[in-house]
């Protein structure tokens, strides 16, 4: 920048020189007003006005990208309302800088976090020169919790890339099967949300097959490895329809399913993904990406497979409509007879009369039939289901020759839950035994066939 006071014929700053210039050549000086500077006689003396500075300034904010749309944070200082909007300054927690900034009335409820006096703030916005001041401020268009707002601030850019390709687009969700008959679970084995998932789906849809793909779900490592169980259950290729669950907890332990690998992995995934994460307030990315989002394990589960009851009911309403509809038949045949009856008679009337009884008595021979039959599958399905029952009754499976495991009272249900040394309790159909842990080798694949 430019000297704003220049003597090209004095090379000495002194009082008297600049006090004999200005009486000497002031008469004969030139106003720009444009440009906002005085030119004053033959010896070269210049000055700018305040306005030329400001809009000099200005011209070099406003100018400088750095400056725009950046993202600045630090510690609320003061605060005061205004009819035009919200004034507050920033202050630098390791220097005494401040920085005023201004939220302009129009712009107040787009803000996601009000700031308030004390707290650490991330802001954007853009440096403008404030001319009545001779001082610059952020006009601020956003602002965020400072710990909290760096995370939401990623997940904000990342929900906006996948949003702009289409991956929460609703043309993309898949219907879920009406009668799935294998069903995949990827969870944590450990997690109330497993128990609670096979508990629903045994009352639901007794015989259903059900797969578990274990992972981890909370921590660092936890989205690579809910994408490498969604992973395993494509390359097996059993399952009509994934449910993807945890239990309840802090909005912090559901990161893992804002996590880009995992909204890739289940928008890749061929077949519908039903996510039950257990978390009613916050919507995570794998739900706005999956086929249909329940809050809770046992909704997913509930979602996932119709109830046999339900379809029972279903199946009556249906018979029901099926015969009202019959017997609407019948009376608008009954109407049409006595209409013919009385404009052609009886002769041509009996002869209908004969057609209808004939058409009648087969449509009641075929709804019997059918009739018969839907109460024979319904017979046979109930046998079916009593032989189940029969089947994995625990004193069937002890007459088997089967026996069952408990540590301490307890039921130990896979290898992966005893140790060496552990002293165990086996229960046959005649009598019981202890026995104590030698070795203890795991299965290589770790799937649940129920």
């Amino acid at each position: 920048m430019e000297a704003i006071v220049s003597f090209s014929s004095c090379n000495f700053w002194c009082l008297p020189c600049l006090i004999s210039c200005v009486e000497s050549d002031w008469q004969g000086g030139a106003v720009c007003e444009e440009k906002g500077w005085v030119t004053m006689g033959d010896r070269g003396l210049s000055a700018i006005s305040v306005a030329g500075v400001s809009d000099y300034l200005e011209s070099l904010i406003g100018e400088d990208v750095r400056l725009r749309q950046l993202w600045i944070f630090g510690e609320v200082s003061s605060c005061k309302p205004h009819a035009v909007g919200l004034f507050f300054s920033l202050k630098d927690s390791q220097t005494t800088d401040l920085l005023d900034c201004v939220v302009w009335k129009n712009g107040l409820a787009q803000l996601q976090h009000r700031p308030e006096i004390g707290q650490q703030v991330l802001l954007l916005g853009t440096v403008r020169l404030y001319r009545k001041r001779s001082g610059y401020q952020l006009q601020v268009v956003q602002c965020l919790p400072f710990g909290d707002g760096l995370k939401a601030l990623q997940r904000q850019k990342l929900e906006q890339r996948l949003q702009a390709e289409g991956l929460f687009d609703r043309d993309r969700k898949r219907p879920l099967p009406l009668y799935p008959q294998t069903i995949a679970v990827v969870t944590s084995p450990q997690a109330a949300a497993w128990g609670d998932i096979q508990r629903s789906l045994r009352q639901r849809s007794p015989g259903l097959k059900v797969l578990l793909s274990p992972t981890l779900v909370q921590g660092d490592q936890a989205p690579a490895a809910i994408a490498t169980a969604i992973a395993r259950v494509v390359a097996d290729g059993r399952a009509e329809l994934l449910i993807l669950a945890r239990g309840g907890g802090a909005r912090e332990d559901l990161e893992c399913f804002d996590d880009e690998q995992v909204v890739r992995a289940i928008a890749t995934c061929p077949i519908p993904v039903v996510t039950g994460l257990g978390h009613e307030q916050d919507e995570t990315l794998a739900d706005r990406v999956a086929d249909w989002a329940a809050h809770t394990p046992t909704a997913a589960a509930i979602r996932s497979v119709p109830a046999w009851t339900e379809l029972r009911q279903a199946w009556q309403q249906l018979r029901q409509r099926l015969i009202h509809a019959q017997r609407q038949q019948w009376q608008d045949y009954r109407r049409q007879l006595q209409h013919c009856q009385t404009r052609l008679g009886w002769p041509l009337l009996q002869r209908r009369l004969q057609q209808a009884q004939h058409q009648q008595q087969s449509l009641r021979q075929r709804l019997q039939q059918a009739s018969r039959l839907q109460l024979a599958q319904e017979r046979q399905h109930l046998d079916h289901l009593q032989e189940l029952l029969a089947i994995l009754n625990p004193e069937s499976v002890l007459q088997r020759g089967y026996a069952l495991v408990r540590r301490d009272r307890t039921l130990i249900q896979q290898v992966q839950d005893l140790q060496v040394g552990d002293r165990l309790s086996l229960q046959w159909a005649d009598g019981t035994a202890g026995v104590c842990v030698e070795t203890v080798t795991a299965a290589v694949e770790n799937q649940s066939d129920r």
